[in-house]
């Protein structure tokens, strides 16, 4: 955990202060709805569709067991009872009484949390890879990094009413796990000539103009990270369309501009401001290093006797938990372990407080009070010993928080969709369980192998189902809800390698391609299931990935299978294909 100095807590509760008179003011009429709007979206407060919604920041999706245990304690006194992990690594809230929101912001802040720059036009929560800190290939700690670009851009004057929303994801590792290649800005660890640096990618994003990010610089040394992400922004202020919202993002501009004429207008600020105050120093990086509660492993651990196979060889439920749940660690001896928040019939992402309180528990009892956020909606331990996996098996099946379907077609990423949000055309919540119970054959989805399924309710794509193998886009035709399937999609190995870049591949990213007509929302499952059916039949073994059957044969076989099964050609009338 990154500990607060006096100017963070002291900056957080005047924030709370400012808002609690803010939402007074708006109480009393004081305030219009428009002024109202800016103030509270400054802290993380939408109105949906039956209630306010607050969403949380849990920067860099680094959690501590104090502060987990205190999001429980919202979920219950000001909540139903539960609460919601974003794939933006954020918390958020569905049903607040707006009166009670600045009394939520003031029992957050002390455990060292807020809801400043959950949105609004704004840099955005950093996100980065969920075993930040504890993965063997690793080149740096991106959490420092992540720190460091908190820190900056806080408040930021010049940043804080961009033409529109902005998210820059980092991953220190050599395999990309942050998905870096479809944010506004994607860092990935480099080291040329013994210096550790970062390739910066721009311009990636989702919603209705998917684009993967263009890399338009192979190498910045750390010490002019900050500098090179000003120019950045420099730019983007200067020549970002403010007229409007649909063409506002950064890989509008990237597009228009040309990622070269874009990258040679980066280097024109950059020479102006290189060099100066937000050059960061190695004392700098040190004191932030040096504000975080590291973990202190045990010696003991290594060569120690891994007794975790003897109970897999007895025990086939636990034996594939360790398979998909249990990852490795830098540290013999040691794993991180994924406690999935994708049992059938939940909510993808959602967690109650009783469960909220149990986490913390094992958190402080297996991993050094720590844990992480993905952004696939579930949550990592990230320092378990691995002679405990068993007994935090057992403690995880408990509570329902050890389906072990990591990886697999089931660990659904989803939006909260039309059950809550204003913007979406369709529900999430209702398809994701439908595809979950017609997938919970476990036998099944463990020889479908890797599969990333990801569903949006609205354009917005809060789901990102551009970027799953399978992706699931609600849309709506006359006032009924329909379902437009991609196929092909990739989050991971974004940046990954430089022979990406030079093959033209921008880096490993990939969106995904449309089959045809939309489906309606009973349909879905079926229409999933038949291509789950198609891929069985076309793969060279089971090593290979439904995404690798995709990116060999392309799209057409599966489109052929499906829309020539008489199950669905009455799809084709009814949406016009």
């Amino acid at each position: 955990m990154y500990i607060y100095d006096e100017v963070d807590q002291t900056l957080v509760e005047q924030r709370v202060t400012q808002f609690k008179d803010q939402t007074r003011r708006f109480l009393a009429g004081q305030l219009s709805e428009d002024e109202f709007r800016v103030l509270r979206l400054q802290n993380g407060l939408y109105i949906q569709r039956h209630a306010p919604m607050l969403r949380v920041a849990i920067p860099y999706g680094m959690l501590v067991s104090t502060q987990l245990r205190m999001l429980a304690h919202v979920a219950r006194r000001w909540d139903k009872g539960y609460g919601h992990f974003s794939t933006r690594q954020n918390m958020q809230f569905n049903w607040p009484r707006l009166e009670d929101v600045p009394q939520i912001l003031a029992e957050l802040a002390t455990v060292q949390m807020h809801a400043i720059q959950t949105s609004g036009n704004c840099i955005r929560n950093t996100t980065t890879d969920h075993f930040a800190g504890v993965a063997p290939d690793e080149l740096v700690n991106p959490l420092i990094w992540c720190e460091i670009i908190r820190q900056w851009s806080m408040l930021h004057p010049e940043f804080a009413f961009l033409p529109r929303k902005f998210k820059i994801a980092v991953s220190g590792a050599r395999t990309d796990r942050a998905a870096v290649g479809v944010h506004d800005i994607g860092l990935q660890a480099a080291v040329q000539d013994n210096v550790i640096g970062f390739r910066v990618w721009v311009g990636g994003g989702m919603g209705r103009t998917p684009i993967a990010g263009k890399l338009i610089n192979s190498f910045v040394a750390w010490p002019d990270l900050l500098t090179y992400l000003q120019a950045i922004l420099r730019v983007y202020n200067l020549h970002g369309r403010r007229d409007n919202k649909y063409k506002a993002r950064i890989k509008i501009l990237v597009k228009d501009l040309s990622p070269e004429v874009f990258a040679q207008q980066v280097d024109e600020q950059w020479q102006v401001i290189r060099g100066g105050p937000d050059t960061v120093g190695e004392a700098f990086v040190a004191g932030v290093a040096g504000r975080f509660t590291w973990p202190r492993y045990e010696d003991s651990a290594v060569g120690e006797v891994d007794v975790s196979a003897g109970y897999a060889a007895t025990n086939q439920a636990f034996a594939r938990w360790l398979k998909t749940n249990v990852h490795p660690h830098k540290m013999a001896g040691y794993a991180a372990v994924t406690v999935s928040l994708k049992a059938t019939g939940v909510p993808p992402g959602d967690i109650t407080a009783d469960q909220m309180d149990a986490v913390a528990d094992l958190a402080e009892s297996y991993s050094f009070s720590e844990l992480r956020v993905s952004h696939e909606q579930n949550l990592i331990l990230t320092d378990v010993r691995r002679r405990d996996l068993f007994a935090l098996w057992q403690q995880l099946n408990i509570l329902n928080l050890a389906t072990p379907n990591i990886g697999l077609i089931t660990n659904i990423i989803a939006c909260p969709g039309g059950d809550f949000c204003a913007l979406a055309n369709a529900v999430s919540i209702p398809v994701a369980a439908a595809i979950q119970r017609r997938f919970d054959d476990l036998d099944y989805v463990h020889d479908i192998g890797e599969l990333d399924l990801n569903l949006s309710g609205c354009i917005n794509a809060c789901g990102h189902h551009h970027i799953g193998h399978i992706g699931i886009l609600g849309v709506d035709k006359a006032g009924e809800e329909w379902y437009q399937i991609t196929i092909g999609g990739r989050q991971n190995g974004g940046a990954r390698l430089a022979t990406d870049v030079e093959s033209g591949r921008d880096g490993g990213v990939a969106i995904g391609r449309i089959i045809g007509p939309s489906f309606a929302r009973d349909q879905v499952p079926d229409v999933v299931h038949r291509l789950i059916e198609t891929y069985l039949q076309l793969r060279h073994g089971e090593a290979e990935r439904f995404i690798d059957v995709v990116d060999r044969v392309g799209i057409e076989p599966f489109k052929q299978d499906v829309y020539g099964d008489p199950r669905f050609a009455k799809t084709v009338m009814l949406a016009g294909g």
